[in-house]
């Protein structure tokens, strides 16, 4: 009952994963090759850190 307004922390992830890839995705389209590696990478740390909450 007292679980019920906890957040998920792996919804908040995959919410952060999927906003990153789509801001590297603008920015590919933009011709900003920079952000677009950045952003990228930024979001694979996110993955990463979901797989871990997964796997635990």
């Amino acid at each position: 009952m007292f679980g019920l307004f906890k957040t998920d922390p792996q919804k908040k992830l995959q919410k952060q994963y999927e906003q990153k890839l789509e801001q590297a995705m603008l920015a590919a389209r933009n011709g900003d090759m920079r952000a677009n590696a950045s952003l990228t990478e930024e979001a694979e740390t996110l993955r990463e850190e979901i797989e871990k909450l997964k796997n635990a």
